[in-house]
């Protein structure tokens, strides 16, 4: 399926909202593949997603969260709790004083998707078990793993995916690394691709930060069937990204990036601010737990335009982005 694009390139999904129908149609029309974004949808949400884009006649893939909590004593909950309570105070919300646990409605998501396949399922933050993954290509459809190490796309293959998508750690968003305490050695893209191909004769679709034509063409040349794009689409025409995290993103003066577990208990790469300042080294690890601490401020903070308390997600490659259609993104990336 990933060879056979007309275009080597794929558009990430994006949970939150930037990723969009729109988007993922327009991607199929620009002659590449788009992945709906599943994460903290409820199962009939993403049925009317798949509905939508599957009136289009373009081949497109959902993704998945793979159920891999990341555990939290009620200690460290309660003294982060705390913290955030203080933040929540100024906009007048309570938060959750305990863990709310959660496996984003795995079970309930993949029925759907064996129900009533789609051309493409991938998986992200952990590994189904081989029994899912040959559940998932008995029904016709083609099955991605992300990885973020030689390790894990070894795992990936010997559960039977048809492909994997290797995650560097310039990558905007959630990293899908298996362990989120133990974060794999940071490699460029190129060399990423390099030892995933070596490890693993799959095809590989290389993930993060990539903002330029050069850097496409070299993650390419370095081994890779396609490149993922995320944080280059997140001003595109078709994209839902909100009001704040846009205007945070053609902000002159935010030039850094951060990789920070403290919005949601999980490594994610964020544009630098007043949150990711104060709480990164004081957040303990614990997902879902902290993003559903975390969510309604992050919400109210959203609402009320304050960016300095937002998680505004984003790759190394930020400053690089641009306004335009998926299809003219597409077309000036692709070399």
């Amino acid at each position: 399926m990933i060879t056979q694009l007309d275009v080597p390139l794929v558009a990430a999904p994006m949970a939150g909202g930037p990723t969009t129908p729109a988007m993922v149609i327009a991607a199929g029309w620009a002659g590449g593949l788009g992945f709906l974004a599943a994460g903290y949808q409820t199962v009939e949400t993403m049925a009317a997603a798949i509905a939508e884009v599957r009136a289009s006649g373009i081949p497109f893939g959902v993704n998945v969260f793979a159920p891999t909590p990341v555990p939290i004593t009620a200690e460290r909950y309660a003294q982060y709790a705390a913290l955030m309570q203080r933040e929540a105070d100024r906009f007048e919300i309570t938060l959750p004083t305990v863990p709310v646990d959660g496996d984003d409605d795995f079970d309930v998501k993949l029925g759907a998707l064996l129900a009533d396949p789609v051309p493409a399922v991938s998986f992200t933050f952990g590994l189904p078990s081989a029994a899912v993954i040959t559940r998932l290509r008995r029904a016709g459809t083609f099955v991605a793993q992300t990885v973020t190490s030689a390790a894990e796309a070894r795992a990936a293959a010997d559960a039977g995916v048809d492909c994997v998508v290797a995650q560097a750690y310039t990558a905007g968003g959630h990293s899908g690394t298996f362990t989120p305490d133990r974060m794999p050695e940071p490699l460029p893209i190129t060399d990423l691709v390099t030892v995933v191909s070596a490890e693993v004769k799959l095809p590989v679709i290389a993930a993060g930060g990539l903002s330029t034509e050069s850097e496409v063409a070299a993650a390419l040349a370095a081994g890779a069937a396609a490149a993922q794009l995320g944080t280059a689409l997140l001003l595109a025409e078709e994209a839902g990204t909100s009001a704040i995290h846009q205007a945070a993103l053609r902000d002159p003066a935010r030039t850094e990036t951060v990789l920070t577990h403290a919005f949601t208990g999980r490594p994610a790469r964020a544009l630098r601010n007043r949150f990711t300042d104060e709480y990164t080294s004081a957040a303990p690890l614990g997902y879902p737990a902290l993003h559903f601490l975390t969510s309604p401020l992050r919400k109210a903070a959203a609402a009320a335009g304050d960016p300095e308390l937002a998680h505004l997600w984003a790759g190394t490659g930020h400053r690089n982005i641009r306004r335009g259609g998926v299809g003219q993104i597409f077309g000036e990336l692709s070399p």
